[in-house]
């Protein structure tokens, strides 16, 4: 079966060349099937792929008869591409009521200390809810144990931008430096194994080791 690798559009681009790649972000579908992963399968599998992705990670357009159909990543990449469908959220009104990002319990502490980076992203991914929350399709991983709610209105005040991406994600550059620092941060929600409030000037250690002794000490329980 073929992977629904969010990081098609971007490997494609990366490994044509920037000439492949139009202003808004689309490379052709040939150049990513002549990739040595990609090979195996043919425009058909990809359009299945687009068509059935929950996430609506991927776009395609019918290109014209010089290209082919060309292909892009919706958001996640990592080169600047400037005409990208993003809607601009310029006022509080715009925000969504909740912005939150989902990570993971070993990002907790740095996160906690230093703020959420795009790390080699042009953006920060930001969901309108929780995982499993009615319209939430995409911008977090469903296994996340961590989540952390930003106050959008004060960062936006700041001059931090935020835009909605076509399949509902919201993206921020951050500061200059690439960071939404933890200024920005409501609260933080433990969401694995249960969900609890964390604080965010707690005892980090403590903190970060709840979630994987809880974890530990469900699987040893499914073991018995």
């Amino acid at each position: 079966m073929m992977r629904e690798n969010h990081g098609s559009a971007a490997s494609c681009t990366s490994r044509t060349g920037d000439r492949a790649r139009n202003p808004s972000g689309f490379v052709p579908l040939g150049a990513l099937l002549q990739l040595p992963q990609f090979r195996s399968f043919s425009a058909e599998d990809v359009q299945r792929v687009v068509d059935t992705n929950g996430k609506q990670r991927f776009a395609l357009q019918p290109g014209d008869p010089s290209t082919g159909p060309l292909i892009r990543a919706n958001q996640g990449h990592s080169l600047q591409v400037p005409e990208l469908e993003l809607m601009p959220l310029e006022t509080p009104r715009d925000l969504p009521p909740m912005l939150v990002h989902g990570t993971f319990w070993q990002h907790w502490p740095s996160i906690r200390l230093k703020g959420l980076s795009c790390r080699g992203r042009t953006h920060i991914h930001l969901a309108t809810g929780l995982p499993g929350d009615a319209g939430v399709i995409s911008g977090m991983r469903p296994n996340c144990q961590v989540a952390v709610f930003i106050n959008g209105p004060l960062a936006l005040a700041d001059g931090i931008s935020f835009f909605r991406s076509v399949n509902g994600v919201i993206l921020t550059p951050g500061n200059a430096d690439g960071f939404l620092l933890p200024k920005y941060f409501k609260e933080a929600l433990q969401l694995r194994p249960t969900r609890k409030p964390l604080s965010l000037a707690g005892d980090e250690e403590t903190e970060c080791q709840s979630g994987p002794q809880h974890s530990s000490r469900g699987r040893r329980m499914s073991q018995q």
